[in-house]
């Protein structure tokens, strides 16, 4: 959104206006704005242009006030022509650095990337747990336990270890699964895990025509352990205090709202999926988003990836009165430093 058609006066006025917004969170008068822009015009001529940007649906009114508040419209335009985006706090970006080491697991990485963001933007941070379709398969082990459970260990993307317990469909023996194993490494090692499960479906549906028993449950055992935990979190949020900690009394409700959105994920999970198919930062102010429950609140996000593959996205969710100037900033370089820290 552009500043087309306002002029120089009003676009200053507003940029003020909403940085007074920002930092109070309180309706802004015409005389507060008048001392804090410096301007040498009358407490009048500032009052006809906030009419004109209420007018314009920039601004709007509380009933119990007569100052004025950015609209989502207000802040929008605010956030394409007139923010000027701070410099990143250097401690800041050394805690960054020093939390998001190459040497960690990736695990670890995505684990501590929400509560960094929390701690350095002060809004609730939110971070996409890579699918295991984004992951490569090194190298799967199996190792029967009591009754018909087995462990499976799982190495994807170089160094990544994960390990999970199934339930076998059909008893195998210990060779056997030794046998299924050495299987899958020779064949399919090297693969993402999507493309894995895809080549062991139709050796099964072969393995099935020919009557090889023993090969379809090799390869049945081999499926069901690149299958997606039930428990696998889609996303990870951090510093739902934070929320709190900035809401009014008469924002309780709204709140509430947010939070069950967490719970049920499943907006949450649609709009981050659609930030995971656009390039670069995005940021959506109060129903920008489409829903009605983040009406309040803006979310920014950024992509991140592992080597050239974007896997998940990253960001905050807070008020719409957030420090935009400074919150930008500090998503898109943890976004850039998970990317790096994941590449390595």
């Amino acid at each position: 959104m552009s500043t087309e058609g306002l002029t120089p006066r009003a676009a200053s006025l507003l940029r003020t206006l909403v940085g007074m917004h920002i930092r109070e969170g309180q309706p802004v008068g015409s005389k507060a704005l008048h001392v804090e822009s410096g301007m040498s015009v009358s407490t009048a001529t500032i009052r006809n242009v906030m009419s004109d940007l209420e007018e314009r649906g920039l601004l709007s009114s509380p009933h119990t006030s007569a100052g004025r508040i950015p609209t989502a419209q207000g802040y929008r335009l605010f956030v394409d022509s007139l923010l000027q985006t701070s410099p990143i706090d250097a401690s800041a970006l050394q805690a960054l650095k020093h939390e998001l080491n190459p040497n960690r697991t990736s695990s670890d990485l995505i684990a501590s990337a929400s509560n960094l963001l929390t701690q350095v933007t002060a809004q609730a941070g939110i971070v996409t747990v890579p699918r295991p379709t984004a992951s490569q398969l090194r190298q799967i082990e199996f190792l029967p336990l009591s009754d018909s459970r087995v462990l499976v260990i799982l190495v994807v993307n170089e160094r990544e270890v994960q390990n999970r317990v199934i339930e076998l469909s059909r008893p195998l023996s210990e060779e056997q699964l030794k046998v299924a194993a050495e299987l899958i490494n020779q064949r399919y090692a090297g693969n993402n895990l999507s493309e894995v499960k895809r080549m062991l479906v139709a050796e099964m549906a072969d393995a099935r025509t020919r009557i090889d028993e023993q090969l379809e449950a090799a390869l049945q055992v081999a499926k069901d352990a690149m299958e997606p935990e039930d428990a696998q979190e889609e996303y990870v949020v951090a510093g739902e205090s934070r929320l709190i900690q900035q809401a009014g009394a008469n924002d309780m409700d709204k709140l509430r709202e947010l939070f069950d959105a967490f719970e049920r994920k499943r907006d949450l999970v649609e709009l981050l999926d659609r930030c995971s198919r656009a390039d670069g930062i995005q940021i959506f102010i109060g129903e920008e988003a489409g829903y009605e429950v983040l009406g309040d609140y803006s979310v920014i996000t950024a992509p991140y990836a592992q080597g050239t593959q974007p896997v998940g996205v990253l960001g905050v969710i807070g008020p719409t009165r957030m420090a935009y100037d400074r919150v930008i900033p500090l998503v898109d370089i943890t976004a850039r430093l998970l990317t790096a820290a994941l590449s390595r």
